[in-house]
């Protein structure tokens, strides 16, 4: 899908309804341009709290995707209280 729009004063464009649906943008939302060897690309962006931002580091990332591994190949055991959760560990 192409289409055709004229820079406006102060250097706005229009983002076109279909083309905001399709990407989800709302008024107030953050972009981010790109300029690429073949335009300028426009991606929508979302920002995180300071005190939250450790989740989305790689390392934490990387630690999850181990975790959620284990759990799909059940290695993983449930424990119903603190106690059984203490018994647990000083078994290894």
């Amino acid at each position: 899908m192409s289409t055709l729009h004229k820079i406006q004063r102060s250097f706005q464009i229009t983002i076109p309804a279909d083309v905001r649906k399709k990407a989800r943008l709302n008024v107030g939302d953050l972009v981010d341009f790109e300029v690429t060897e073949d335009g300028i690309l426009i991606k929508p962006q979302e920002t995180i709290d300071r005190s939250q931002a450790w989740f989305w580091s790689e390392q934490w990332q990387a630690e999850e995707k181990k975790v959620q591994e284990d759990i799909k190949k059940g290695r993983v055991k449930r424990v119903d209280n603190a106690d059984e959760l203490f018994k647990e560990l000083n078994r290894k």
